[in-house]
């Protein structure tokens, strides 16, 4: 405990070191003033007079006592906010007595250091935080967009995507967001395949014609798992807009429903027939091969597309799809198989990206289920003899 008339000493001292004591100690005890309405009166006379202290130090220590506190008086805390710097950001950052018309205030002033502690500040709101991203800067943007606590707009989302999409940390800032809208995020994956295809270490150890398939493997992939998501959600916006630009197509079906994403390949036949989405996902679960090829006709698909379909919906309710790595590559098998005898190897042309899909798929779901099979039959049989010995070796290189 300090008397006044000690405290009125050490405020008095020619000493910063004796005045900073006395202005934390004024803080203190105006938080915590409990008492009649003179005293308090003459402990914010006090806060103010030590606003013109010479001394950084000392009003500082006013800073540093006042920083934390909601009953902090907003016009003390307003002037120290355009103190000197070390003053001015800690308020800013910390403060809870400023508004958000006194950080919008802030903003416009456009100083860069105390917009980046204001993005540290422990509460932000949405306004504050558009106000920030408004300003065109991508440090400020990651450091915004970081803050998952702060609800934003998809339309402002949608907005950021478009312009910092070809800003690889910004871009991957943007596609952490959890509530990032299905269309920012697939614009997203289209520019990180374009950044991709452009880069010279990719293009230069991967034959052009085999990264195009695995850019475009992959950006189905990301184009149906957005979709399921997005479905799973109930949002119908994302593929009414696929479907509007014409991005949905026998392979991205086909895709869909051998990955088992099933809301996603409902969702695109309910928006292209018309149909209601209960009636859909009835036909897909038990409607027979006749009405499974009435729905996929309303869809516009070709005759060869809606049996291909019609069959593979039939295998699908047999499998787990999207959990089975071993189920997808034997109905992939399967279909192909079915196709070259149905057609006796001559595959029509309208099934002809439809068929390629499969081989490339065949090929790709092979590769994944073989990985680790030989290293694993190995551990079982560790004795066991690869090639006898009484077998010559064909690879054997000949002697020199």
């Amino acid at each position: 405990m300090v008397a006044y008339q000690r405290y009125v000493q050490l405020s008095q001292s020619s000493d910063s070191e004796e005045r900073g004591q006395a202005a934390h100690i004024a803080a203190m005890a105006y938080l915590g003033h409990r008492g009649p309405a003179d005293e308090q009166a003459a402990l914010y006379a006090a806060l103010m007079n030590f606003l013109d202290d010479s001394s950084v130090k000392v009003r500082a220590a006013l800073a540093y006592g006042l920083l934390h506190s909601e009953h902090a008086p907003r016009p003390i805390m307003l002037a120290l906010a355009q103190d000197a710097p070390v003053i001015s950001r800690a308020v800013v950052q910390f403060s809870p007595v400023l508004l958000d018309a006194d950080l919008i205030g802030i903003v416009r002033s456009g100083d860069p250091d105390m917009l980046a502690v204001m993005t540290l500040r422990p509460a932000l709101s949405t306004r504050v935080a558009l106000a920030l991203l408004r300003i065109d800067d991508p440090d400020l943007c990651i450091r915004v967009l970081a803050r998952e606590d702060i609800a934003l707009p998809e339309d402002d989302l949608m907005v950021l995507s478009e312009r910092w999409g070809d800003d690889a940390p910004t871009r991957g800032a943007l596609l952490k967001r959890k509530d990032l809208p299905g269309l920012a995020r697939h614009y997203l994956v289209g520019r990180v395949r374009d950044a991709l295809m452009g880069t010279r270490i990719v293009k230069g150890a991967i034959q052009p014609r085999r990264l195009e398939r695995l850019m475009r493997d992959a950006c189905d992939t990301a184009t149906t798992a957005i979709g399921e998501r997005e479905a799973g959600r109930g949002r119908v916006h994302y593929t009414k807009t696929l479907i509007e630009a014409d991005q949905v197509n026998a392979r991205l079906m086909l895709h869909a429903l051998v990955h088992g994403q099933v809301l996603f390949f409902a969702d695109c036949l309910a928006e292209l027939a018309e149909t209601p989405r209960a009636k859909v996902f009835t036909l897909l679960d038990g409607g027979s091969r006749a009405a499974l090829n009435a729905l996929f006709a309303r869809c516009g698909f070709s005759a060869p597309v809606r049996n291909l379909l019609a069959r593979m919906v039939s295998h699908a309710r047999t499998a787990d799809l999207a959990d089975d790595l071993a189920a997808r590559h034997f109905i992939v098998s399967l279909l192909i198989e079915e196709l070259i005898t149905e057609h006796e190897g001559d595959i029509p042309h309208t099934l002809h990206e439809a068929f390629t899909y499969l081989n490339e798929q065949n090929i790709a779901l092979a590769r994944s289920a073989a990985r680790g099979v030989m290293p694993a039959f190995a551990a079982e049989v560790p004795d066991a003899v690869m090639v006898p010995d009484d077998q010559p070796n064909r690879l054997a290189l000949p002697a020199a």
